[in-house]
């Protein structure tokens, strides 16, 4: 019989999970597909989605509702840029996701939000930005970490 490990700091999870809006629409789940494995405190996960399973071990199940500042930030209207219609090269329409260079030589993403003759105007905030989310956890397994 193996140790019956909690999850803390410096542990090896595996989970089922499933990210819920507000309405109930499913934004993201491992139920139909293989779980997810992480070590906590790894930066996979945002702080937020963490600290609830604290506590929790195999066979546990739960489910936690995660306020904006906890899982991708409040909406930020200063991530919110206007360009010129000029700098795309293709015909863009709103709710289209675009990725742009950013200014460390790495990509960002960012959803065309409007257009019009002469702007287009792009969010790069995170898709589930000023969201409050439930996430819904069934732990697999729970053992210390070890180093690759």
């Amino acid at each position: 019989m193996s140790e019956a490990y909690r999850i803390d700091e410096g542990m090896e999870v595996t989970l089922h999970f499933t990210v819920k809006l507000e309405d109930g629409d499913v934004v993201d789940s491992t139920r139909d597909k293989a779980p997810a494995t992480f070590q906590l405190g790894d930066g996979n996960l945002p702080p937020g989605f963490e600290a609830p399973l604290k506590g929790m071990g195999v066979g546990d199940e739960g489910a936690f509702s995660i306020d904006p500042e906890h899982a991708f930030g409040q909406h930020n209207p200063q991530n919110v840029q206007r360009l010129s219609r000029d700098a795309f090269e293709e015909a863009v329409e709103p709710g289209t996701v675009m990725s742009f260079a950013d200014p460390a030589g790495g990509e960002l993403p960012g959803v065309i939000a409007s257009v019009d003759e002469r702007h287009v105007e792009v969010d790069f905030n995170h898709p589930l930005a000023g969201r409050t989310l439930t996430f819904e956890v069934e732990i697999i397994d729970v053992r210390p970490a070890t180093t690759h």
